[in-house]
């Protein structure tokens, strides 16, 4: 069967040395890593920074001058150039008079993210992607287990490739758990920018404390999830080990 396709000597060699090299990554990681990993995350959940009991503080006030309202005129001549100019120099930016609305210039330029979150969402992304890392090694060296397509004696290989799909599944768990931080970001910005347009109004700064507690419930809930996929993960492949990496019997001879 060999001499149907011949492949070189010394790049055979270097393929058989990755596999290798993946398969002794694989049982270290399963057998050690996945263990550790689960204890240090199950103990980052005690972490005061992980169960303040009163949501308010991690709120993050929005800070700038809220401007006064406009008092309109009968005549279109009300506000000359000189009075619009002082009105900007006095730190308000230019006003739709048709609309009504002035924008403030925010004091420092910018405003602030909040920083109690950036800084837990920064301890988070980085379990987030060795997760991912590491679920697809592993899922690489079960694959590479998997013997050739025969009919008969597949409950092996049955168990391997529902195995391969548990691993799938994590990985797109763990890497939509980074869509949902890019989309608190998206949301939070948008409500900021309504602030900044419509400052006197109250329930867009209130919509802004809501976005912030729910987005630090949903980073202890990712925390918990990824303790539980290293935890079920580690259970699902120890039970299965024989099985994953000999996935057929070698007693054909006592079929006859």
């Amino acid at each position: 069967m060999s001499s149907l396709l011949k492949v070189d000597r010394e790049l055979k060699s270097k393929v058989e040395t990755f596999r290798t090299q993946i398969s002794s990554e694989a049982e270290h990681l399963v057998a050690c890593f996945f263990p550790k990993k689960l204890l240090e995350l199950d103990q980052f959940l005690r972490e005061p920074i992980l169960n303040v009991t009163d949501l308010k503080e991690i709120h993050s006030e929005i800070k700038f001058r809220v401007p006064e309202p406009i008092l309109f005129t009968n005549s279109h001549d009300g506000m000359d150039t000189n009075t619009r100019k002082r009105k900007l120099d006095d730190g308000l930016a230019d006003e739709s008079w048709q609309g009504g609305t002035k924008t403030p210039v925010m004091p420092e330029g910018i405003i602030k993210c909040n920083t109690k979150l950036v800084d837990l969402i920064e301890r988070v992304k980085p379990e987030i992607r060795t997760l991912i890392e590491k679920c697809n090694t592993v899922k690489m060296w079960v694959q590479l287990l998997i013997p050739r397509i025969e009919d008969g004696n597949n409950f092996g290989v049955s168990i391997q490739e529902e195995t391969v799909a548990e691993l799938r599944t994590v990985e797109s768990e763990a890497a939509s758990y980074l869509d949902q931080i890019s989309r608190y970001y998206i949301t939070r910005a948008k409500l900021v920018s309504k602030i900044v347009k419509y400052p006197h109004v109250e329930d867009y700064r209130r919509t802004i404390s809501e976005i912030d507690e729910k987005e630090y419930i949903s980073l202890k809930i990712i925390v918990s999830e990824l303790r539980n996929q290293y935890v079920i993960l580690h259970d699902m492949i120890l039970k299965n080990i024989e099985k994953i990496k000999k996935p057929r019997n070698s007693n054909a001879e006592a079929l006859y």
